[in-house]
């Protein structure tokens, strides 16, 4: 696409798909229209870039819809001073959202080379308020690090409690969980060191993260 085509592409991409989806943020909208989505796309799906569409990344692993972009942004309500982990680098595109909202992004990818890739195309956008971590983030995290705003970018088919004690009191983790057909959009904050409050935000489905919790299933 030429470049008026792309404006128009990423215009239409947050009036007629992300702003209906109740997405009103302005802080969120902007950073949307901003941050050029085409250039953290793989190459060969550069066309869908602005498509209302999972796009995959390799791995079984997808980039998500603008819409469920849009909407995870405005649930989190990062502030500028507030640190931020992401679980699932993928394309580095939402890396880039939440480090233009954040003062810093730590984000921690199971795939090395999803994470070289968006390092590269980080790099190239010069975003430089970011940590990148190759490794399992259900096995090696910090369990003593805290957030404030903790962003999980592939389901989690049973959710547990991984990620919760990694929040600050006042934090916020999204998080969609659950199966085919049906995966539920959760907003969940910690409200003091042994409370937590869940907010149902909406039904959507995205891959599954690489070693994820599930329900044991019974064999009679």
């Amino acid at each position: 696409m030429n470049p008026a085509d792309i404006e128009r592409a990423r215009y239409n991409m947050i009036e007629q798909q992300v702003r209906p989806w109740q997405v009103l943020d302005p802080q969120v909208l902007q950073t949307m229209q901003d941050i050029p989505r085409e250039a953290f796309v793989p190459e060969t799906c550069r066309s869908l870039a602005f498509a209302d569409t999972n796009i995959p990344l390799g791995h079984d692993q997808a980039m998500m819809a603008p819409v469920v972009e849009g909407r995870l942004l405005q649930a989190l309500t990062i502030h500028p001073q507030e640190s931020v982990l992401e679980i699932g680098t993928g394309s580095g595109f939402l890396t880039a959202c939440l480090a233009r909202l954040g003062q810093k992004v730590t984000s921690i990818d199971i795939f090395p080379d999803l994470v070289d890739a968006a390092a590269a195309r980080l790099a190239t956008q010069q975003v430089s308020n970011i940590a990148l971590l190759k490794g399992d983030a259900f096995t090696e995290l910090d369990a003593e690090q805290r957030y404030d705003v903790i962003a999980v970018t592939g389901s989690i088919p049973l959710l547990t409690q991984e990620f919760h004690r990694n929040l600050k009191t006042g934090g916020r983790l999204f998080v969609i969980t659950g199966k085919l057909p049906i995966m539920e959009a959760q907003l969940i904050t910690r409200i003091s060191d042994n409370h937590w409050s869940c907010e149902s935000l909406f039904e959507t489905c995205i891959p599954p993260l690489l070693n994820a919790p599930e329900h044991r299933e019974f064999i009679l």
